[in-house]
């Protein structure tokens, strides 16, 4: 939009010249804002000064306080709703930091609060009424989520979808019976190489891949909203490709790793290649930083994974100026990658990647 159309708009009578002006000033601000940022930079806020680290020790100190109190006084008869009212505790001080104040990390607190007390009160509630333990697992899993999604919806905070996608995966455990698994690796029974194989714990592997591609799906849908990382709906997706990530590629690299010898390896290295496509085209780092190991794996096996202090220095050096080397000259990469690449569908929706300073 040009200024001679916010101009006709305001003699239309559409807009008026205040909220013309107001308009122009946004813009120029996101243009600034984007101007003003590194070209491989990629925007992510935890907090914005130590004043948020000390109200956020703050509200666990104060809600842990209050739920105690209400226990005490309230005694056993609302001992099973003091989770909930914990619940709707950080919602209404969720009005005040995160809607009035734009707090980040005491935002975060109360998001987990609320999420942690709803998921307690459910399966308390749940657990009186007879179903059997898969359903109250289902059951308080789906709810909660629900929950969570009301909060993202009131709220519109960013690591609300990371809750959100915890809780959902937990109700996918849920629903497969997978966490027979994690009771088996608890007791030693399955280790960690074996628990996301597609071969050997088909249920828990199989419910990660498909909640991997599920997040990956919705990241993606944030971000073509948001190419230029501007806004929520870029923080938003950063929270669902740190689920994804961890996920699929764990997912991948422990089927094929496990697949045994030189062959394993060879496919674990095309993998590790297609992830790192995949990373830089759609300009996220979270797939490469959880592959960071099974590249590990990999230099190991090339230096002949005898296991002693030598080969490991040698996979420290190699690894680190691999990762090193990627990160200091992302933004080549990528360019070179995205113009390498033929049109694909949403490719204009993706990140710029013109500049190759």
């Amino acid at each position: 939009m040009t200024p001679e159309d916010l101009r006709a708009a305001v003699a239309a009578g559409i807009v008026t010249e205040a909220q013309a002006a107001s308009i122009t000033a946004l813009a120029d601000s996101r243009s600034g804002r984007r101007a003003a940022m590194q070209a491989e930079d990629e925007p992510f806020e935890f907090f914005r000064g130590f004043s948020e680290i000390f109200i956020s020790i703050g509200l666990v100190i104060l809600l842990t306080g209050v739920s105690l109190m209400l226990t005490w006084f309230g005694g056993f008869g609302l001992l099973v709703a003091v989770p909930l009212i914990t619940a709707a505790i950080a919602w209404w001080w969720a009005g005040y930091f995160t809607l009035r104040r734009r707090m980040t990390l005491p935002s975060m607190v109360l998001a987990s609060a609320f999420g942690a007390g709803l998921m307690i009160f459910i399966v308390t509630l749940l657990g009186q009424s007879g179903l059997d333990e898969r359903m109250v697992g289902v059951l308080a899993f789906a709810l909660s989520a629900a929950g969570m999604l009301l909060w993202y919806r009131r709220f519109k905070l960013p690591f609300a979808a990371f809750l959100t996608g915890l809780l959902v995966l937990g109700m996918i455990y849920a629903i497969t019976a997978s966490t027979a698994n994690l009771i088996a690796l608890a007791s030693g029974g399955n280790g960690w190489d074996r628990l996301f194989d597609l071969t050997e714990s088909p249920a828990f592997a199989t419910a990660t891949l498909l909640f991997g591609i599920g997040a990956f799906l919705v990241g993606m849908w944030f971000d073509t909203r948001d190419p230029h990382r501007l806004g929520r709906h870029a923080a938003t997706a950063f929270w669902c490709h740190l689920l994804a990530a961890p996920a699929l590629v764990n997912t991948v690299a422990v089927t094929l790793l496990n697949s045994g010898g030189g062959t394993g390896i060879a496919l674990l290295s095309l993998a590790l290649v297609v992830i790192t496509m995949l990373a830089l085209v759609i300009d996220r780092r979270s797939f490469l930083t959880a592959a960071i190991a099974y590249i590990a794996l990999v230099i190991s096996w090339v230096a002949g994974d005898s296991g002693d202090f030598g080969t490991w220095i040698f996979v420290l050096i190699v690894l680190g100026s691999l990762i090193t080397a990627i990160g200091t000259w992302w933004v080549q990469l990528r360019a070179f990658v995205m113009k390498a690449l033929p049109d694909f569908p949403g490719k204009h929706r993706l990140p710029p990647y013109s500049r190759s300073e």
